[in-house]
């Protein structure tokens, strides 16, 4: 995949994929889905497109779906307000997106120190996170389901190795959500971009350091022509999930058929995403080092200790916000340390046992 006629098809592929039907069903409901990725974009953008395709086939025709890529209909950026507003039914996003309009959307995708992808649906599935997803999407005329993860994501891609603290400050990077707002304490200066215009920000020199997701979707990027150090564990994004936000008035139109339909679909897919992730995150990252000879790299503790410090002074901003944010926090926080401590007792013990008795990194 070459890079550049890549990003250039992608913008130019204006105009809505109208997926194929299996059947012509009477009262048929219109779909039209707007996200934040461009066309064709490995990882992400295939996932969305992926869901869009499954809505139609699990309702035998019943949804008549419109997909938009990012930039078709509106901007990568503009999807919130075109889901709030009812010009389209639905986006497909990662609502840390949005912390500018409430920091509570950070929790609904990604926090520092926060939870991993299994520990994330878990919460929201399952411990009260749906129901204040619902309350916080709510008052913004909005109804989310989950319906993907990435898993942990990487720390990121530098020009230079990163020994300190020190090293973030004046270092300006992409780095969306809470997890920006961390470095910024560190003196890092940092930009939300979409994923669409990370590249040639990174190569023109607009930004010198930039995460993404992991080696998979990053192998594609080609970051790696600007960026040789490559730190393969971040505090930002542990398990990033996504969201199929939609209006709550066409939500609260529809069946119960219909929203089972949807809900089946986003399900399927929230756990097709992070399972294709990990099948090939391993593959890539050999990839990246062996064939582009990036230099993998984890940041030493001091580094980790000075993140904890910034994290926790963030935490307590995000709660001043609003009492809706405080409320938001506290539960995210007693629920990440009630599912992880079971998780660090079996799971991270055995993962942790196992790699030492085979040898792995």
């Amino acid at each position: 995949m070459e890079r550049r006629k890549f990003l250039k098809g992608a913008a130019l592929g204006a105009g809505a994929t109208a997926l194929a039907a299996p059947a012509i069903a009477q009262d048929r409901k219109q779909l039209t889905i707007v996200s934040t990725w461009p066309r064709d974009f490995p990882g992400l953008g295939l996932s969305a497109q992926r869901l869009a395709k499954r809505i139609v086939e699990i309702s035998d025709g019943h949804f008549n779906v419109e997909y938009f890529a990012a930039g078709e209909r509106v901007g990568a950026f503009d999807v919130f307000d075109e889901v709030a507003s009812g010009n389209s039914e639905a986006y497909i996003a990662a609502d840390y997106y949005w912390v500018g309009k409430h920091p509570g959307f950070a929790y609904f995708t990604a926090v520092p120190f926060g939870m991993t992808t299994p520990e994330w649906n878990a919460w929201v599935k399952f411990a009260g996170g749906q129901e204040l997803w619902d309350e916080l999407s709510g008052e913004f005329g909005l109804k989310a389901l989950t319906c993907g993860g990435t898993g942990a994501q990487a720390g990121g891609w530098f020009n230079k190795e990163m020994n300190s603290p020190d090293d973030f400050k004046g270092l300006k990077m992409r780095i969306p959500g809470l997890g920006g707002t961390v470095l910024s304490k560190l003196g890092a200066s940092t930009v939300s971009l979409p994923g669409g215009q990370i590249y040639e920000n990174l190569v023109s020199g607009a930004i010198e350091a930039t995460e993404w997701v992991g080696p998979y979707n990053d192998y594609f990027m080609k970051f790696y022509e600007a960026a040789k150090y490559y730190y393969t564990g971040g505090m930002h994004e542990p398990g990033g999930g996504l969201a199929f936000g939609m209006n709550a008035s066409w939500w609260g139109s529809l069946t119960d058929y219909e929203k089972a339909v949807l809900t089946a679909a986003c399900m399927e897919e929230n756990g097709a995403q992070p399972e294709e992730a990990a099948a090939l995150n391993g593959q890539y990252l050999q990839k990246l080092i062996n064939e582009h000879g990036v230099e993998a790299r984890a940041f030493n503790e001091d580094i980790w200790d000075a993140f904890g410090d910034a994290a926790a002074e963030v935490f307590e901003e995000t709660r001043e916000h609003s009492a809706l944010a405080a409320k938001i926090n506290d539960h995210f926080q007693e629920k990440l340390r009630e599912i992880g401590s079971w998780r660090a007792a079996a799971e991270v013990e055995f993962s942790q046992q196992r790699n030492r008795v085979l040898g792995m990194i």
